[in-house]
């Protein structure tokens, strides 16, 4: 590092989980650029004070990427967002310009679109159950309900839920949310019955977490993907695995997410062979 380097990192807590600064540090290494990927584990009181050091010219930060618990923490401390952002109301990615301008884009949902499509699945005409209501749920309905082929259904079920029915009723407001239903009780969410279940809590990230949705519900003609990636199969895939389920992991969806956001902070795609180390370099640590 010099006097020059550009600093790139991830804000959220906890973050010991993140394989953002591995993949994103490929990137400035195969593109040459003097830049660094950090991370900045923070405790929700020290946000303001990080954004009011964010603006000073001084400071050596031009993009970060923001996750668990933040993602619409962040919104108070932001001078735009993009149209896609307003519409989800939860960033993922901030692009700081030479004048210390911050604008919030949201990435996560086209990143776990394009993983989808990667993988051969159409929601299209699909029976969706979602668990979460925090700023990845947000942009994985949001996605959903802006795609032109329309999903049969989407019912959302939360611990909380009146967060649940704040997150959709808030959606509603910029996105037409017709297909979604929030509903009280986990039995409610017809697992049994659905073709995609998403996990988009952070219930899988450490040992020891337990699986959200009973087993017997799980079963062969369904895809269950957690948002979670490291560890690369939490207990919620390893028991519909068991069931004869197909399963994903959040890796795939990390990584588009992060093509799109690096291409946010340079202003220009990102050109095959950086991709493609980037993804190589999560390939080597976790399997997609």
């Amino acid at each position: 590092m010099t006097e020059h380097t550009s600093t790139y990192g991830i804000i959220g807590y906890p973050l010991q989980h993140s394989l953002s600064p591995l993949m994103h540090n490929t990137a400035f290494k195969a593109l040459g650029v003097d830049a660094v990927y950090k991370t900045f584990p923070l405790q929700e009181a020290e946000l303001p004070s990080f954004f009011t050091h964010l603006k000073e010219k001084k400071s050596p930060v031009f993009g970060l990427n923001v996750t668990v618990p933040y993602k619409e923490k962040v919104l108070p401390f932001l001078d735009a967002l993009s149209p896609f952002t307003i519409r989800v109301g939860a960033v993922n990615t901030i692009v700081i310009d030479e004048d210390r301008k911050l604008t919030g884009f949201n990435t996560d949902g086209p990143g776990f679109l394009t993983h989808l499509m990667e993988m051969g699945i159409s929601t299209a005409g699909k029976r969706i159950a979602v668990l979460g209501a925090g700023g990845t749920t947000r942009a994985v309905l949001a996605a959903l309900c802006l795609l032109p082929e329309k999903p049969a259904a989407i019912k959302i079920y939360n611990r909380t839920t009146a967060k649940a029915r704040e997150l959709v009723a808030r959606l509603g407001e910029k996105i037409d949310t017709g297909l979604v239903e929030v509903v009280d009780q986990m039995d409610d969410l017809n697992v049994e019955l659905a073709d995609l279940l998403v996990n988009t809590t952070s219930v899988g990230l450490k040992e020891g977490d337990p699986c959200l949705v009973d087993e017997n519900l799980l079963h062969a003609n369904m895809l269950v993907y957690d948002v979670v990636y490291n560890p690369k199969e939490t207990e919620l895939l390893r028991r519909a695995k068991a069931k004869g389920a197909r399963t994903s992991n959040g890796l795939g969806m990390l990584f588009y997410q992060g093509v799109l956001a690096f291409q946010h902070w340079a202003g220009v795609p990102l050109e095959a062979d950086v991709k493609a180390k980037m993804r190589q370099s999560l390939e080597q640590e976790r399997v997609i």
